[in-house]
Formats: C-alpha cells, structure tokens, sequence
C-alpha cells in the first residue's frame, strides 16, 4: 500500500511538473486507478499527503483538485517563495560543489541558447530549462529540507511561472537574469546572489493579476 502512494503522489507530482494539470482542474479518480492499477484506497492516501502539503484541495461532491491560488494566496506564496530561492542562491555562493558549479554553467548555457536560437518560440521548452537552472541552485546550496520547500511551493505557482514566458521578451529577459546569478553565485558573492535571486522570482502585482486572469 505505501509503495502505490509513493507511486501516485510521484505521478501526480509529474503531471503538475509537465504541465498536464492546470490550477483548478480536478485529478481524475478513475482514471488515476485505471493507469496504475491501483485501488481507491491508495489513491485517497496520496491526496491526504498532498492536501497536507497544500498542493490539492478536496472539495465536497467534486473530489479533489489541483490548488488554484487567489490573488492574496499567489502573493502570500509568492513572497515566501523568493525568500527560499534566495536563501538557496546565497548558501550555493559559499557551498556549490565543482559538479554542481558546472551543472549550473550547463543550465544558463542552455537558456542562453533556447533564448538566441527560439527566442520567444516554444515557452514550454524553455520553462523546462529553467527549472533546471532553479534545481542546480537549490541543489548547490547542500541543504534537501530547503530543496524540498522550494519544490514544494514551486508547484504551488508552476502553471503561473510557465505562463510568465508566453509573455514577448520574457524569456531573453529570464536568460539574462540566471546569467547574473550565476555569475554571482560563481564568483562567491552571497549577499549579491541572495537579492538577485529574490528580484529574479518576484513578480509585481500587475503581473501577478495578469497571470492569475489568463488561466482564469
């Protein structure tokens, strides 16, 4: 029983790392049990431990849902989001290993290519790179409870920051920023890496308002 929960809370977790659940969609149940070959029972088991974690919310006669901030709850979450990047980005200015270092210098290349090369094509492909480069931060900082924290809230806001680059430049503009983390992180300036990391994941209110409208 606990190794099919493990195995539907990875897959769940999979699907909002893809892009294939959207904020407010309901998981489908039957559908869960049919691809896994599993029960009601363990299913129900991975919606409490994600609903613990705030990523779904089980409604009465509607059954559980992937969790669609409000604009309060997106910047709540927001705020504390920036500060864990942050944080991260200052610890990996002191502790990145030579692997993780470059790790790190493959991720910006790679966003640095998508954004000469496609420009502002294919948004999706290039979110996917981001996260690479937020998970070669969070990994250099050598702490897992900070790195599952931030994985944690990501998700929280993840449709919203994959819609960011459908929006003209913001890709060019993101490829720019994870240059100057790097480069701080790189050079071992930790106050520097922390406040540009924080600026790099903050969004303005505006934006915030804008991103919550275009996925209604």
């Amino acid at each position: 029983m606990a190794g099919q929960t493990e195995t539907l809370i990875a897959a769940i977790l999979e699907d909002i790392d893809e892009g294939r659940l959207a904020p407010g969609q309901e998981i489908d149940e039957a559908a869960l049990a049919v691809r896994h070959g599993v029960s009601r029972t363990p299913i129900r088991e991975a919606y409490i431990q994600l609903e613990a974690s705030g990523l779904i919310r089980r409604l009465p006669r509607k059954g559980a849902v992937l969790f669609k901030p409000s604009l309060e709850e997106f910047l709540a979450i927001q705020e504390v989001h920036a500060r864990l990047e942050g944080q991260a980005a200052g610890l990996a200015a002191r502790r990145i290993s030579p692997e993780l270092r470059a790790r790190l210098e493959a991720a910006v290349l790679a966003c640095e290519a998508h954004a000469a090369e496609q420009g502002d094509g294919d948004p999706d492909g290039y979110y996917q790179k981001n996260l690479r480069f937020h998970e070669a931060v969070a990994l250099g900082a050598g702490n897992p409870v900070l790195l599952e924290m931030i994985k944690t809230n990501a998700r929280k806001l993840m449709a919203y920051y994959r819609a960011r680059y459908r929006y003209p430049g913001a890709i060019a503009q993101s490829a720019l920023e994870h240059r100057a983390i790097a480069d701080l992180i790189l050079s071992h300036d930790r106050d520097g890496a922390e406040a540009a990391m924080e600026a790099h994941v903050l969004f303005d209110q505006v934006t915030v308002m804008d991103l919550l409208a275009a996925l209604g």
